[in-house]
């Protein structure tokens, strides 16, 4: 089996306080990391690295842990380009939104799915991130529910259910009987192909009452929960996250002191998610990251990739926005951005770089990760290992 040694490594992000500075991202300077079937072998300062069967010069530059994308939508056809103009213009646009998808992807076929999620995780691969979770949630029938998981399975062990995205305009009149649906027969078909339950939680989606049953259901089947919680308005999204110890609670932008209360007590068992690019391409109110920090909860940052609310791939640009406008710090941000979203999905394999961890890295053209936020919208990321392999 071949070892790669990558040498000269300005600086190394390791998120191990243990065998770094003793910071959360536990940092080593001129640094090198051995690589050795997949995993990582071996790191420290590049004067005492091992011998490898081959090598490669970081020449100074960064080197970081590969994304970690926790909440991503990427099984869809079509595009939501109208919706989006016309809300930056400030006029009224009056399309199904989320419906609007559904019909798109259900006309789509199996394979213009399938080479529509390639093409977006080859674009989220060139900036760094290495492993992704997504969800289906635009065909909200059984079949076309099904296949997208199908599909997805096929591309990433992270697969959510999410056939309660919204009410299907099937049942417009039988809310009801479509979370019967979703619990029932639809549950049945789509949990071989899922690992996660996931609920919209939220005025005009499924209520507290309804969410309770679905993701009960969901965790029945074997599945585990998460929630898209507190997004467009207070709700009980995320103490129901906590009650049923889903792995996370996303969005969170509409927060009492007791749900931060709540997000801080079940901090190992429940990661708040922050999703900026949905607040940057509606123009909402920014999730206050600084104050989950600072209350001591566990927060992941994500892209929330979809063709309505977030059409974004880029974790570089999450992370610049959570630093901007979401008062986080650079060193926070990536930590959310890697650690955080691996704290997300319940692994501990990835979105770090120590020994035994799976060697997913990104390389940047930068000597910090501080260029991610310093250099926002700059294409730093110029080499990609996952699972050990270079990425072309």
């Amino acid at each position: 089996m071949t070892t790669t040694a990558i040498t000269h490594i300005g600086s190394l992000v390791t998120n191990d306080p243990a065998v770094g500075d003793g910071s959360p991202l536990g940092l080593i300077e001129n640094a090198a990391v051995v690589i050795d079937g997949g995993r990582i072998a071996w790191v420290g300062p590049t004067a005492q690295a091992p011998a490898a069967d081959e090598s490669f010069d970081a020449q100074g530059r960064a080197v970081i842990p590969g994304f970690v994308d926790s909440h991503s939508h990427l099984v869809f056809a079509g595009d939501r380009t109208q919706e989006f103009n016309a809300r930056m213009s400030g006029r009224a646009y009056s399309a199904g939104g989320i419906r609007t998808t559904v019909a798109a992807t259900r006309a789509a076929s199996d394979a213009e799915l399938e080479a529509n999620l390639v093409r977006h995780l080859a674009e989220a691969r060139r900036q760094g991130t290495t492993t992704f979770e997504t969800k289906s949630g635009y065909g909200l029938t059984v079949a076309d529910e099904a296949r997208a998981l199908r599909i997805a399975a096929a591309h990433t062990e992270e697969v959510t259910y999410l056939g309660a995205h919204i009410v299907s305009p099937d049942f417009a009149e039988d809310p009801a009987g479509y979370v019967d649906l979703v619990t029932g027969e639809m549950l049945t078909a789509c949990a071989p192909y899922a690992r996660w339950v996931d609920v919209f939680c939220e005025k005009g989606a499924f209520d507290g009452d309804q969410a309770r049953a679905i993701l009960t259901a969901g965790a029945a089947a074997g599945l585990i929960p998460r929630v898209h919680a507190n997004q467009l308005s207070y709700g009980p999204g995320v103490q129901l996250a906590v009650e049923l110890e889903a792995a996370s609670a996303d969005h969170c932008t509409h927060l009492t002191d007791a749900d931060v209360d709540a997000l801080v007590q079940a901090g190992d068992t429940t990661v708040a998610t922050l999703l900026p690019g949905a607040e940057f391409s509606t123009r909402a109110q920014w999730p206050d990251a600084r104050r989950l920090i600072d209350a001591g909860a566990t927060v992941a940052l994500s892209t929330d990739c979809n063709p309505g609310s977030s059409y974004t791939s880029s974790m570089p640009f999450c992370i610049a926005l959570a630093v901007r406008d979401m008062r986080m710090t650079p060193d926070e941000a990536l930590w959310a951005a890697t650690a955080g979203g691996a704290r997300a999905l319940r692994r501990t394999d990835i979105g770090t770089l120590t020994p035994g961890a799976r060697a997913d890295l990104a390389l940047l053209d930068a000597p910090s990760h501080v260029h991610l936020a310093y250099r926002p919208g700059v294409p730093l990321v110029s080499g990609v290992w996952q699972k050990g392999l270079r990425a072309h």
